[in-house]
């Protein structure tokens, strides 16, 4: 099984290939570059790997939430990658892709992901490792404010993502403790797009191009814009 995956929804930019169990990749921050990055990762990795387009089974993208600029890049990437080369596409969260790469860098078992979502919000979701080494997720992810929060279980847990370092105090408050392993600057990556995306092609969940769409969790920001800005 052959799988392409992009992630651009964080400051973080990412390409990696699944390649019959085994994984190459290409990862930087680059904040505000995502498109002048994306197309020359994915060129390195189909000239190290000697691969084409047509060879790949799937295409797998961060669909969000995060960066509103960066989702739409890698939704809109996706589409036209996976239209022109007639690849089925598999959208994955950002903030499990973040919990993945927690589990498989750091040991983590049960993660709590915290994105800065602006406007004193944290796009926020809970994971726990289950038998196959991979994130399930333990509640919906959702938009909320640090204080409003909720943990769905006693673990020893690991907290990774932006959201961390402005809303620490608020967020182990709520969780009860103030001793939590944290890593407030972990992204999520195409490596671990590629470790959630094998079960879901195998699990035939793969859907067709057009359907590679953004999930912002927050449908309310262009209201708000708007409000603000007084029209």
């Amino acid at each position: 099984m052959k799988i392409i995956a992009i992630d651009t929804a964080t400051e973080a930019c990412s390409a990696a290939f699944l390649l019959e169990g085994e994984i190459v990749s290409r990862y930087e921050l680059a904040p505000r570059t995502h498109t002048e990055r994306l197309l020359p990762m994915l060129d390195e990795l189909m000239a190290e790997t000697e691969l084409k387009l047509k060879d790949f089974d799937a295409l797998a993208f961060g669909r969000g939430p995060g960066s509103f600029t960066g989702v739409r890049i890698a939704a809109a990437a996706a589409q036209g990658i996976a239209l022109s080369a007639e690849l089925p596409v598999i959208a994955v969260s950002t903030l499990a892709a973040m919990a993945q790469r927690a589990m498989d860098e750091l040991d983590a078992e049960s993660v709590l992901t915290a994105i800065d979502a602006r406007m004193n919000e944290v796009y926020w979701s809970a994971y726990q490792k289950d038998g196959n080494g991979l994130a399930k997720a333990l509640i919906d992810e959702s938009v909320i404010p640090p204080e409003n929060i909720t943990v769905p279980i006693e673990a020893k847990w690991t907290g990774v993502g932006t959201g961390w370092d402005p809303y620490y105090e608020t967020l182990a408050e709520r969780m009860g403790q103030k001793a939590i392993k944290v890593n407030a600057e972990f992204y999520p990556n195409a490596a671990s797009i590629c470790r959630l995306a094998e079960p879901l092609l195998l699990a035939g969940k793969a859907t067709p191009a057009e359907q590679a769409i953004p999930v912002y969790l927050r449908n309310n920001v262009a209201k708000k814009k708007k409000h603000r800005s007084g029209v």
